[in-house]
């Protein structure tokens, strides 16, 4: 055990300071501060040296030079049973500090900060904190570092229990909460940094773990690493599951294609039934009507306030998750009669974000985003077929959702209505074919109906197999060598084929 004699204080956050503070003093723990916590201390009538009567320095540089001092870091590293460390302390007068209370400046706060200048970013760049925070951890055999305000309760805690007493396995505890801070601190700051230098190093830091009930399957432990409230507040239901997040990712992403009011059902991570109308109400039902059988127990996700008639119709199914900007009084009445229900409204809409991330193997997967949406005026079209404005629109309407389906795919729609998909096959042939037999087997009428593809088709088959079903309007990438083929099987046809250019493969 060890015990704690002398104390060096300097945070930038001092909510709970007060508390630990009066402890400290009850102890009669020697405390040493700087700037604004020397001045907080103080004026709890609590006695405290100044770092720079210490060292025989002011602060210097406009604050960027504080506590970088040998008598600083030399009572902070020095070894206790260690003879010569102890004789260095003696001849350069360096008292022992046993304690490190420290926090950083608010540098992802700041960056964050909307209009935030260059200058007060690099500003917030802490030198002198996280150099005490890692010598102090790096010396946890004999000093116990406190490197936020998150843990002060903790520390209370055990000055309460302890008098002052600490033991090895809680300063190495403390030593781990360090280094998680520092390196999430100089993480954020690289990234800051390498959105312009385009480094070639990967870093990821997220500090907030949430244990869900079970991973992909009960057998399995899950985690989510991740701030969720920011994104969404929970209006209603039981605790989000790992498969939750998945499916809940995939509906925003696919939602967030869309502008006009559009409402869509997911199934593991797959569109089952979406629509466009005039009414949230008339969107609902007609997505509902792509596959009522899937629907059961799905995501559902829109993009328009859920009003009072939208919700009694949907209060019908059985659905695991709804997610929406935001809901009526009345509607969330509706919905909140199944306590189970969980009910999402986005705190957070936004389809700009710049890099995907997968595990695999003994590493990370990164790629960009694919935030490509085409749009009607930007259709290639490769047949002699003059294209209506509504026939344009199922395109780009069949298009955004292919690109949000598991490949291989294909999308068949019409009205702007998905009637099905065929998804995650391994024959493009066989994608089509799956969607046809669930399209026909919900009753739509393919004759006018679009089909769009993720990818190229490699031979002419696909639009063989379309056409005999009536399906006359076709949209895909191109890129393959035999592209030609393709088209004159739709020229001599008389079908209309769209070329994106952008392929949108989902794996």
């Amino acid at each position: 055990m060890k015990q704690i004699k002398s104390a060096l204080i300097s945070v930038f956050y001092k909510d709970g300071l007060d508390k630990i503070v009066r402890r400290l003093n009850d102890l009669d723990v020697k405390i040493y501060s700087t700037g604004g916590t020397y001045n907080f201390i103080t004026e709890l009538g609590v006695k405290a040296e100044k770092v720079e009567d210490l060292t025989g320095y002011p602060s210097i540089l406009g604050g960027r030079v504080k506590t970088l001092h040998p008598k600083v870091f030399g009572g902070i590293l020095a070894r206790r049973n260690e003879r010569d460390d102890q004789i260095a302390m003696d001849k350069y007068e360096i008292p022992s500090i046993d304690l490190v209370i420290v926090d950083l400046y608010p540098f992802e706060k700041t960056v964050a900060t909307p209009d935030a200048k260059h200058e007060d970013i690099v500003e917030k760049i802490d030198i002198g904190g996280i150099s005490l925070i890692r010598a102090a951890a790096k010396n946890f055999n004999d000093v116990l570092i406190v490197p936020s305000v998150e843990y002060y309760s903790e520390l209370l805690d055990i000055l309460k229990t302890g008098n002052g007493q600490t033991d090895l396995d809680t300063r190495r505890r403390f030593a781990a909460y360090a280094f998680a801070v520092s390196s999430h601190y100089d993480s954020a700051i690289f990234n800051w940094f390498n959105q312009k230098e385009n480094v070639p190093a990967f870093r990821m830091s997220v500090n907030k773990e949430t244990v869900l009930r079970y991973g992909e399957n009960p057998h399995q432990k899950g985690y989510f690493y991740g701030d969720f409230t920011a994104m969404f507040e929970q209006l209603n239901g039981k605790d989000i599951s790992y498969n939750n997040i998945g499916d809940i990712d995939a509906a925003c992403n696919l939602i967030d294609d869309f502008t006009d009011t559009t409402f869509a059902i997911i199934k593991h991570n797959n569109a089952c039934g979406l629509a466009t109308r005039n009414s949230l109400s008339d969107a609902y039902k007609a997505a509902l009507a792509g596959d009522p059988v899937s629907a059961f127990g799905g995501v559902l996700v829109t993009n328009r306030t859920i009003d009072k008639e939208t919700a009694e119709a949907m209060n019908t199914l059985f659905m695991e998750i709804c997610i929406a900007p935001d809901y009526s009084e009345e509607a969330l009445e509706i919905l909140k009669s199944k306590k189970n229900r969980i009910l999402l409204k986005r705190n957070i809409i936004s389809n700009n974000s710049l890099r995907q991330y997968r595990s695999a193997l003994n590493g990370v997967l990164v790629q960009d985003k694919d935030n490509i949406v085409e749009k009607s005026e930007e259709l290639q079209s490769v047949t002699h077929r003059t294209l209506t404005d509504e026939e344009k629109k199922d395109l780009v309407f069949a298009n955004k959702l292919v690109k949000h389906t598991k490949s291989n795919a294909i999308v068949l729609a019409k009205g702007l209505q998905l009637y099905a998909s065929g998804t995650g096959q391994t024959s493009r042939v066989d994608a089509l074919k799956q969607a046809i037999a669930k399209a026909k087997g919900f009753g739509f009428d393919l004759h006018g109906a679009v089909m769009a593809s993720d990818a190229f088709f490699p031979f002419p088959d696909c639009v063989e197999i379309a056409h005999e079903e009536g399906i006359d309007l076709v949209i895909q990438p191109g890129g393959s060598i035999k592209d030609n083929l393709t088209v004159e099987y739709c020229e001599k046809h008389n079908m209309a084929m769209a070329v994106t250019g952008f392929r949108h493969f989902k794996h």
